[in-house]
């Protein structure tokens, strides 16, 4: 059961990471005119990797300090996830 559980957190987790980086890959394609957000399919991608990250980002980015317009959150909520990765392993006994 333990196993289970600890697989069930370590693959929500996984995935939580591949939507943060989605989100960081886009904004730049959308920052640099690679994409466009008036096309529908990229405008409705976009609102739901924004929906799945900004209440977690948002947070992050009130405490932060401005960095002349680099946005370092997805880089620190990152470096949380493998951290919360890390703690569950740890706690349930080095798996992961």
């Amino acid at each position: 059961m333990q196993y289970a559980v600890a697989n069930l957190i370590f693959t929500i987790i996984d995935l939580y990471w591949w939507v943060v980086i989605a989100m960081a890959v886009m904004s730049w394609l959308i920052a640099f005119d690679v994409v466009n957000t008036r096309s529908r399919v990229v405008y409705s991608l976009w609102n739901a990797l924004n929906a799945l990250t900004e209440p977690v980002l948002r947070p992050i980015r009130s405490v932060l300090p401005s960095l002349g317009g680099m946005d370092i959150s997805p880089i620190i909520l990152l470096l949380a996830l493998q951290f919360l990765r890390n703690l569950v392993a740890g706690q349930l006994g080095g798996m992961g």
